[in-house]
């Protein structure tokens, strides 16, 4: 078995009658020498032979914990997940799922043969779309606060000074009481279209791509006959409350949705979607 290689595998489709992967990134921009498949039982593994420095047991426990190295194969891993998903029905696997050798693979797909077909019938004809809820704190509170728009006036004493940080904190809670109605309004409509839905965590500010607070962050498994559907349900700009911002990413390969036991969770899915090449960010 030692002299078996590594094998990386990104993601499991379902077998067809042709040969070799569904079209895939160019060469140079995967983590091998190129993408090729693993049959079993009528499933087919995406894989790719990895270098045992970086891939085998002990080198990879250390590996995880270079977050630069992992951002390097998250993207690499998402431009192959997201290549087969624009062919055919794709479940992306856990970042760094490394097999020793084609049995390696093959056991791999018979263990799970219950879960990944399962998972390629339920997400076929859908796709995933992120929604996300910004809050501009500074926006937002000016709104509340003067609901004329007009500037407020400058503290003349110590009395105005806590009058005035009161009337803040209240404008902040307002805000917060209004995103919160318009995060629950908006997923309630969102999900009467939706197959299925995933309310992931707010994202931290340094994961964020746009400006303002990140409040509200889900994810829909959208069929693709109801997808015009779906956009048009989303609250146009002109109808939110000021310094409230909806942001809307997809289609995406359904890393959320997955659900078997070597699924795209963690740091696959956050890796990868937050890395340069346009995938999903959560």
């Amino acid at each position: 078995m030692k002299d078996e290689p590594l094998l990386y595998v990104y993601a499991v489709v379902r077998a067809s009658g042709t040969t070799g992967p569904p079209p895939g990134p160019p060469a140079g921009e995967t983590l091998g020498a190129g993408v090729t498949t693993v049959a079993h039982r009528g499933l087919t593994a995406l894989v790719e032979e990895v270098p045992a420095a970086d891939f085998d047991e002990a080198p990879l426990r250390a590996r995880l914990e270079d977050l630069d190295w992992l951002a390097g194969v998250a993207r690499a891993h998402h431009r192959v997940v997201a290549a087969a998903g624009g062919h055919v029905t794709t479940v992306p696997l856990r970042l760094a799922t490394v097999c020793r050798g084609e049995p390696g693979v093959r056991r791999l797909l018979e263990e799970g043969e219950h879960r990944l077909s399962e998972a390629i019938d339920r997400l076929t004809g859908a796709h995933e779309w992120g929604i996300k809820l910004y809050v501009d704190e500074p926006s937002a509170a000016a709104g509340a606060a003067s609901p004329g728009g007009g500037a407020a006036e400058p503290a003349s004493s110590g009395r105005d000074y806590l009058r005035r940080r009161l009337g803040d904190r209240r404008a902040r809670q307002d805000v917060d009481d209004t995103a919160a109605r318009t995060a629950r309004d908006l997923h309630e409509s969102l999900a009467r279209v939706a197959a299925e839905t995933v309310l992931h965590p707010p994202q931290q500010a340094r994961l964020a791509e746009g400006p303002g607070r990140n409040v509200f962050n889900a994810a829909y498994l959208v069929p693709d006959g109801r997808r015009q559907e779906f956009l048009d349900t989303v609250t146009p700009p002109e109808d939110l409350h000021a310094g409230l911002r909806v942001e809307i990413t997809g289609p995406w390969v359904p890393y959320s949705f997955t659900r078997t036991e070597t699924d795209a969770v963690g740091t696959a899915s956050e890796a990868a979607r937050t890395g340069a090449d346009g995938g999903p960010d959560r």
